[in-house]
């Protein structure tokens, strides 16, 4: 260890002095002893880059990797050289780089440009591996088919990811994670759409009652930890107006809405005693976005069925982002990070409802709404 430690300065007064030849004879004498650690083989790859030996340089930057295959730095240079010597391997060293970021994405200010780039490298490899796995997918596939196909082709070539459930409280095992759910699972959920307007009429009906009830959307006590609600909480930025709430009726509102309420009797909607089922008029103001959260349960899955929507409206479920369009529906795993967003100059209105998860059969129906009643915790919606 003396004798590498001697090797290295020497090699480092050597390069300072500018006699790059000495200071690389030095480097190459300590790594060949097998000893060597990542820092040597590093400086040994910059000495040969600098001489302009660069299959020299990545041949050494390798034996470092192979030490320590995850380091950031080492992997960045890697893909310059592979850049720089034209093979076609550098598009997928650039991604693997990057996936190395470090947290933050913060690093040495001398390094910042050349993560830049690698970025930029990294998304252009991503985007024709992309494209070279959606054009091998078969031709004629129905809707359904090719937007799944589409997103195992995107998560492939690491475009996209898979988003795991991650319920707040709730977590019934073997449940599938899928973003957005095939509307037609649910029964009753088409008849909701067509009385759109019906349903559009009540609410604005129900706005010109003195004893409707519009309370903030989100309610915690402000001892309580949760950061990701600070800006909402108590907001009227972000409202709601309760037809069904933990189970129970809102009179003062559900009375005036009895086409809206006789469309939900009809939904497959949990029964679970001081948590569900829900359902209300989510009122977002004007330039408001809800931050990325998940929701309690995964048992139960939300729906949405647009009323007012302003263009520059938009929603995100993990790696998907939708419109709201007027009237139509979609339902979607809240237990998956999802946000909103109302950049619009006009308020967006949206009734949403929960529905019982379609995988779950009347057996584990019964033992969850047990379970959920017993511990006494209540639904929130999204």
């Amino acid at each position: 260890m003396t004798q590498i430690s001697d090797l290295e300065r020497r090699a480092d007064r050597a390069a300072a002095a500018g006699d790059l030849a000495t200071a690389r004879r030095a480097l190459e004498e300590a790594v060949a002893g097998g000893q060597a650690g990542l820092e040597l083989w590093a400086k040994l790859s910059a000495l040969r880059r600098a001489q302009g030996d660069l299959q020299g340089a990545v041949a050494a930057i390798e034996r470092g990797l192979a030490l320590s295959p995850l380091d950031f730095s080492s992997l960045l240079a890697r893909a310059m050289l592979l850049e720089k010597l034209g093979d076609k391997r550098s598009g997928e060293a650039f991604s693997r780089a990057i996936a190395q970021l470090p947290a933050g994405g913060e690093v040495p200010h001398h390094m910042a440009a050349a993560v830049e780039h690698a970025k930029r490298r990294a998304a252009d490899h991503r985007a024709a591996q992309e494209k070279r796995l959606l054009d091998a997918l078969p031709a004629g596939l129905d809707e359904r088919h090719r937007s799944r196909l589409a997103r195992f082709a995107s998560n492939s070539a690491h475009r996209t990811r898979h988003f795991h459930q991650e319920p707040t409280t709730f977590h019934f095992p073997g449940l599938p994670e899928i973003e957005f759910h095939d509307p037609d699972q649910f029964p009753g959920l088409a008849e909701i759409e067509r009385e759109t307007d019906a349903i559009r009429a009540e609410y604005e009906a129900l706005l010109k009652v003195k004893t409707a009830e519009l309370v903030p959307y989100t309610q915690y006590p402000d001892h309580v930890p949760l950061a990701q609600w600070r800006e909402l909480n108590n907001n009227p930025d972000w409202t709601a107006i309760h037809l069904l709430q933990n189970g129970k009726q809102v009179e003062a509102n559900a009375g005036q809405c009895p086409k809206t309420m006789e469309l939900l009797a009809k939904l497959p909607q949990p029964d679970i005693p001081g948590a569900a089922p829900n359902a209300m008029f989510s009122l977002l103001a004007p330039r408001t976005r809800i931050p990325s959260h998940t929701g309690v349960a995964n048992v139960r899955l939300v729906a949405h069925l647009p009323l007012i929507v302003p263009p520059g409206c938009g929603f995100r479920v993990g790696e998907s982002i939708r419109e709201w369009r007027v009237g139509e529906a979609f339902v979607f795993d809240d237990t998956i990070e999802h946000e909103a967003w109302n950049d619009s100059d006009d308020l967006r209105v949206v009734l949403i409802f929960d529905l019982w998860a379609p995988a779950l059969d009347e057996a584990d129906r019964e033992g969850i709404a047990r379970v959920i009643g017993a511990a006494g915790v209540s639904f929130k919606g999204a």
